[in-house]
């Protein structure tokens, strides 16, 4: 009987921390960057209540911002695999990264034995920015309901 193979998994390890870090770090500045703007849009609105549907725009916004960040970061996880021959294309390696950083569901695609541990690290990654963007979402809506539904007095 051969002794079955158990992967490599050092460099997937190696690789992964870092991409997190990298990938939170540029979440937490674009959501920063999001909300700063909602505040300048925002500024002086305490006074006048806002329409529904430049609440609804702003809401969409955000909810659009957070989603081209998700796409950035996917982007840095599939430029990764491909830089390090996990996966064999662009098309494939970006499919691949936004079902691991979404749910862990993906096409049938698979990493390179070796690598095969990033796959469930950039999923553990999209659960700490899916959460940071819930977060900031959801302080997004308070902040919109507080200057539509001032406190009265």
């Amino acid at each position: 009987m051969e002794p079955k193979l158990v992967p490599q998994w050092g460099a997937s390890w190696a690789w992964s921390l870092p991409l997190i870090a990298v990938t939170v770090v540029i979440h937490c500045f674009g959501l920063a960057l999001m909300y700063k703007l909602l505040s300048i849009v925002l500024k002086g609105s305490e006074e006048n209540h806002l329409h529904s549907g430049f609440r609804a725009l702003i809401m969409g916004g955000a909810a659009l911002s957070a989603t081209i960040l998700h796409g950035i970061e996917a982007s840095v996880w599939a430029a990764a695999y491909i830089l390090l021959g996990a996966l064999p294309d662009r098309r494939t390696a970006m499919l691949y990264s936004l079902g691991a950083m979404t749910s862990y569901g993906h096409a049938d695609i698979n990493l390179e034995s070796r690598w095969q541990l990033m796959g469930p690290l950039e999923s553990l990654d999209g659960w700490i920015v899916f959460g940071l963007t819930t977060a900031v979402l959801l302080a997004v809506i308070q902040r919109i309901w507080h200057v539509s539904n001032p406190p009265t007095q």
